[in-house]
């Protein structure tokens, strides 16, 4: 009888601690600088925004969730996309209306906008919420009016995330692969680990529609402040040492219970930073140890949908050296904290 243990098995979660978010770290005095508040529209809350730079103006693309009726409480109905122009990236002007929304008889929504500027185009990824799963999705425009659609993969993968520039040749694209309604059903909302992580991974493609070459990119197991799940969130950020990646780490604890607005919320999302080969963006080369941002501040921890979520989705390098780090807090509010380029790097400890 062989005396190897079975891959597939209920097992014990590891236990990663309370973290504090490092002294460099900086939150906004005005957090949150974007909220429902904020929205001409009908909106319960704005947050997960992707934000980019040009000519000395920001431009903004959230997820705006909202209900059909009058409730304030429980989980929205639907959601679109807004958009939002700023000086300073931080007071912002919201257009009077949406500027996207999807659906298909399989795709009840899509969510979680990342704008890249890519070849002189830009390349909107999201994820649309199918019948079947979760299926990344890209779309492209040049206006923020119309947007055409380039692919849509197959179930189960969230968070997709271009590059923003082809790398000897290619395309390459961040995502957490995620087949977490199986898992959760089999599990009981993980409260008996199987053993499964949710991690980021690494596909390349010489077109934007045809993908492959899957790697393994950032494991659960590297992180200390992570147990179930980890992902990409920003657009990854060029520098001399490498491309700077800004990602989530999530630890699950099921004795959280009702945590926000939802009936049960036992996450915790932490905002970390990963460095990955400049030429060869297959290598992982730098990863933060302890999260960048932890949840601390009470946007950030009561009064929100769920609480406990740092969910980073842009980082705007400035010419100070400073990066603007936009993220979503308690998936309620768009907030801001800043931090010198340096010090993130500094923070990737060799692999």
């Amino acid at each position: 009888m062989s005396n190897t243990k079975p891959f597939w098995g209920f097992r014990k979660l590891k236990t990663t601690g309370d973290f504090t978010t490092p002294s460099f770290v900086r939150r906004h005095e005005q957090n949150p600088v974007l909220s429902a508040k904020d929205i001409p529209y009908n909106s319960a809350m704005v947050f997960n925004c992707s934000v980019i730079k040009e000519r000395g103006r920001y431009t903004c693309v959230f997820r705006n969730d909202y209900y059909l009726d009058n409730r304030r409480e429980g989980h929205p109905d639907d959601t679109n996309f807004g958009l939002a122009h700023s000086a300073d990236g931080i007071h912002w002007q919201v257009a009077d209306k949406p500027i996207f929304q999807f659906k298909t008889p399989d795709v009840a929504r899509v969510y979680d906008p990342r704008i890249i500027p890519l070849e002189g185009r830009y390349y909107m990824t999201c994820c649309a919420q199918s019948k079947h799963g979760p299926r990344s999705t890209t779309f492209v425009t040049d206006d923020f009016t119309q947007f055409d659609m380039v692919d849509m993969a197959m179930p189960c993968s969230r968070n997709s995330l271009l590059f923003p520039e082809r790398i000897g040749g290619k395309y390459f694209r961040l995502e957490r692969p995620f087949w977490g309604d199986a898992v959760d059903s089999y599990s009981n909302a993980f409260d008996n680990w199987i053993g499964q992580t949710f991690d980021t991974w690494i596909t390349e493609s010489p077109d934007l529609v045809h993908w492959g070459k899957a790697q393994r990119l950032i494991g659960v197991e590297q992180m200390p402040y992570a147990n179930i799940k980890n992902g990409p969130g920003a657009v990854p950020i060029k520098t001399e040492k490498g491309w700077l990646l800004l990602i989530h780490g999530v630890d699950y604890d099921p004795s959280r219970g009702k945590n926000g607005w939802e009936a049960s919320w036992k996450h915790r999302y932490h905002a970390g930073v990963a460095l990955v080969d400049l030429h060869d963006p297959t290598k992982l080369i730098g990863l933060g140890r302890t999260p960048l941002i932890t949840p601390e501040a009470d946007y950030e921890t009561k009064n929100g949908f769920r609480n406990d979520v740092i969910f980073p989705m842009a980082g705007i390098v400035e010419d100070n050296g400073d990066v603007k780090i936009y993220y979503g807090a308690a998936d309620t509010h768009v907030c801001l904290a800043t931090a010198k380029l340096s010090d993130l790097l500094d923070m990737c400890e060799p692999i």
